[in-house]
């Protein structure tokens, strides 16, 4: 299973069946892991560690879902218009193809012409309410059949490898945790470590709030995709991380305060082994940190992310040496517990 394969499954929030179904196949091969679906359709891979008892247990959190939008009517000329599941740029997705529904009926994001727009029209963002979904309906009965209210649209990309080790595709936000999760589990570890693949994060990191109330971790990791801005005309101190320079560890974001000696532990154990790292220069976003860090009475909680260019588009951007950097820095953290 891996990063190509991942991105094209389709999993937005509240819709995870396929990947967790996948997943579930997928870990029936993995020795020594004991695998469970809780009631928020989480994918719970618990692996025992060697150490003596009491062993420390650590929660590592990916998400299975990515945005997408959702059918909220039809036209009576059998467009469908949508809502944004998740946070979903209007600006980036016209024009792009979707597929629709779990059969993957095929689609457009459409909006008026620039050639029929107004001066005013060109001057504001086009929202939602100026957006619909082209599936080649003739009617709304049509449309309505294919496409009924609730039915849940994904972004329709190719994964392309390119440039130096570069890779575009959808949904790497975050398929490059999970598929760091599942190599994760290769290995052995003195502590007791709890790969949950959650669902539902981009609208609310509702399944890491349940997951990690019901396994009462001792600490917490997460393994995030995070917005970089690193382009070439914005200045060092507005982009928030580099792609290229290994995986980036935050000291806080919109959701939670990382833990000041986990997040200086982190620092030492990526110094110690020579791994690429650095430190998000902002404190924006949000991810499960946020949900698991106020889970029972409290756990701390660290983000190691793979900066990622134009998240949350229908072609989202990493360099692939990112992803292994945030792999073996979890891997080194984990074997220091």
């Amino acid at each position: 299973m891996d990063l190509k394969w991942l991105t094209e499954m389709n999993a937005p929030s509240g819709h995870e069946q396929a990947l967790r179904r996948a997943l579930m196949e997928e870990l029936k091969g993995y020795a020594g892991v004991e695998t469970s679906i809780d009631r928020m359709g989480n994918v719970v891979a618990v692996k025992k560690g060697h150490g003596p008892e009491p062993r420390k247990r650590v929660m590592v959190a990916a998400h299975m879902d990515e945005v997408g939008l959702i059918v909220t009517s039809c036209t009576e000329d059998g467009f469908l218009r949508v809502a944004p599941i998740g946070g979903v740029d209007p600006r980036v997705i016209i024009s792009k193809r979707v597929t629709v529904g779990d059969d993957r009926l095929p689609g457009i994001i459409g909006a008026m012409a620039i050639h029929l727009q107004s001066p005013e029209d060109r001057q504001r963002v086009l929202g939602y309410n100026d957006i619909y979904v082209d599936i080649g309906a003739k009617d709304k009965k049509e449309a309505e059949s294919k496409a009924p209210k609730g039915t849940y649209i994904c972004f329709d990309t190719d994964y392309v490898s390119f440039g130096d080790g570069y890779v575009s595709a959808k949904a790497l936000d975050d398929r490059v945790g999970i598929f760091n999760l599942l190599r994760l589990l290769q290995d052995d570890y003195a502590c007791d470590v709890i790969c949950v693949f959650d669902s539902q994060e981009e609208t609310g990191c509702r399944g890491a709030k349940g997951a990690a109330f019901a396994q009462a971790p001792d600490m917490g990791i997460v393994l995030e995709g995070t917005t970089c801005n690193d382009l070439g005309d914005v200045p060092e101190t507005l982009q928030v991380c580099n792609t290229g320079r290994g995986v980036c560890v935050s000291f806080m974001d919109g959701s939670s305060i990382v833990n000041r000696a986990l997040f200086r532990h982190t620092i030492d154990v990526a110094e110690k082994n020579g791994l690429s790292y650095h430190i998000k220069r902002s404190v924006s976003g949000g991810n499960d940190a946020g949900a698991i860090q106020r889970a029972r009475a409290a756990v701390p909680t660290v983000v190691l992310s793979v900066p990622c260019r134009y998240i949350h588009s229908p072609s989202s951007v990493v360099k692939y040496s990112d992803v292994d950097s945030q792999l073996a820095l979890t891997k080194a953290l984990l074997k220091t517990l």
